[in-house]
C-alpha cells in the first residue's frame, strides 16, 4: 500500500519531489521510505535527480491514457497527501449549474471536522471553494451568473452583494486563493485554491477546518500545499 501510495503522490504533482515531502506527506518513516523509493527507481517506476524524484519509464506499461482519467481519479491521491498532511478534511469541487459539487472528499480524522460527502451541492457565493470556482469563470458566464443566482445569506460574513463578491473575485484571481471565515468558534473557515486544466471542466480544491483550529500557522502550511495545485 505505501508503494502505490509513493507511486500516485509522485505522479499527481507537476514537479519532482524530496523523500522527505513525501514521507511527511504520506506518514511513512524515512526508515521505510529510502527503501521503497530505491526499490522504485530499481524498477524504473521513479527517476532520481539530485534529492528529487519524478515518474519514470516504467510507468508507462502500466499507463492510462490521459485523456480516459476523470478528475476525480487524477486528484483523489493528492487530496489524501493534503488530509494526511493537515489531517483537516479536504474536498474537490466541480460546478454544478450555480452550485459547487463535491467530487472527492478526503475527511479529517478529528472528532470536531467539517462533514461533506461526495455529490453534494454548495451555493458558489458561500464557499471558499465556490468562489475559487466563480474566479475560474470568464467575465461573460459570471456576469450570467449575478444575473441568475439567487444568493442567501448565511452569516454576517457571507457576501452577496455583486460589488462585494467581485471584488473578492478579483482578489482571488490575484492571489490564486479563496477564503471564507466564519464568525462562531463553531463555524468552519475554508481556503480554496482554482484549478483550470486544459480540455477539464474547471475545479477547486478547498481545506475545511474548524474556526478553533485555523490558526495563522495552520493557514499558511495550508497554503503552501495548495500551491502545488
Amino acid at each position: 500500500m505505501r508503494t502505490l501510495d509513493i507511486i500516485e503522490f509522485v505522479v499527481a504533482r507537476t514537479e519532482p519531489v524530496q523523500a522527505q515531502e513525501v514521507a511527511n506527506a504520506l506518514g511513512i518513516p524515512m526508515s521505510s521510505m529510502s527503501y521503497l523509493l530505491s526499490t522504485l527507481c530499481d524498477r524504473n517506476y521513479l527517476v532520481r535527480d539530485g534529492r528529487r524524484y519524478s515518474p519514470g519509464p516504467g510507468l508507462l506499461r502500466l499507463r492510462t491514457p490521459e485523456a480516459s482519467l476523470s478528475l476525480e481519479d487524477r486528484f483523489a491521491p493528492m487530496l489524501r497527501a493534503v488530509r494526511t498532511e493537515l489531517n483537516e478534511t479536504v474536498s474537490l469541487f466541480g460546478l454544478d449549474g450555480w452550485d459547487a459539487r463535491v467530487l472527492v472528499t478526503e475527511a479529517s480524522g478529528q472528532s470536531l471536522r467539517y462533514a461533506i460527502d461526495p455529490g453534494e451541492r454548495r451555493p458558489l457565493h458561500a464557499l471558499a471553494g465556490g468562489k475559487a470556482l466563480l474566479a475560474s469563470l470568464p467575465d461573460d458566464e459570471l456576469a450570467r451568473y449575478f444575473r441568475e443566482s439567487v444568493r442567501e445569506r448565511f452569516t454576517g460574513r457571507t457576501l452577496v452583494d455583486e460589488e462585494e463578491l467581485r471584488a473578492e473575485i478579483a482578489m482571488v484571481r490575484s492571489t490564486g486563493f479563496a477564503e471564507a471565515r466564519e464568525e462562531s468558534q463553531s463555524g468552519i473557515c475554508s481556503l480554496a485554491r482554482p484549478i483550470v486544466l486544459p480540455g477539464q471542466p474547471i475545479c477547486s480544491v478547498s481545506i475545511a477546518v474548524p474556526s478553533v483550529r485555523y490558526t495563522d500557522q495552520l493557514r499558511a502550511s495550508a497554503k503552501a500545499l495548495l500551491r502545488h495545485w
